[in-house]
């Protein structure tokens, strides 16, 4: 994965709450098992006055030319609640975001999100009030800077900075682009010192069978 340490640009604002991963990616949009293909079907239920035809709803911010090409996503509490369906991050990833900043998200989204590389924000609402005013000023000219390393929000030079946390091992997870299984390879010493222990402990769990 790509290491997350700074990122700057657009953020658009969808700020409603218990966004669930079927208004992300509807279930017949999910036509593929791979990470591509998806962009299309990212909000599908509101991106298009009809689905079938691709008829863009011009009131959505998706469609609109002031947020061209944002990358980060500013929603409400609760976000990708519902169903696991890494589907959902895939299509946030295709369509250029790299980090989301709401009040709350749901459990497994985050964990998702995660393991893709996707950095997830939890900010207090005033705060969030405040850079969505900030954005849709001008959204194309104000653009929102994530620093991960200092975990802080840049937006306005005439304001302080948004400072938030993030769990260690998912910081470290994503400053170092790893997953589960990059994270565990750096403890493989602790693992072989471990099962040369537990030979000794427990010599029948390692006994070949016929």
């Amino acid at each position: 994965m790509t290491p997350f340490t700074q990122h700057r640009g657009v953020a658009l604002p969808l700020l409603r709450d218990n966004i669930d991963t079927d208004a992300i990616i509807p279930s017949r949009e999910m036509r593929t098992v791979s990470r591509s293909g998806l962009a299309a079907g990212l909000f599908a239920p509101w991106r298009y006055l009809d689905p079938d035809a691709r008829t863009l709803n011009p009131d959505f911010a998706l469609n609109q030319a002031e947020y061209s090409g944002a990358s980060i996503l500013l929603a409400g509490d609760n976000f990708g609640c519902g169903s696991s369906r890494e589907h959902a991050v895939w299509a946030l990833m295709e369509s250029g975001f790299r980090a989301i900043i709401a009040p709350s998200f749901a459990t497994i989204f985050r964990n998702n999100a995660l393991r893709n590389g996707v950095l997830t924000v939890a900010l207090e609402q005033h705060d969030l009030d405040e850079l969505v005013d900030w954005v849709t000023m001008d959204p194309a000219a104000h653009t929102i800077q994530l620093d991960l390393e200092a975990c802080s929000i840049e937006f306005d030079s005439e304001r302080d900075k948004k400072v938030f946390s993030v769990d260690p091992t998912a910081r470290d997870m994503l400053l170092q682009g790893l997953d589960e299984i990059g994270l565990t390879e750096q403890s493989m010493d602790l693992v072989s010192r471990f099962e040369e222990q537990d030979q000794i402990r427990r010599p029948w769990v390692y006994l070949a069978s016929d």
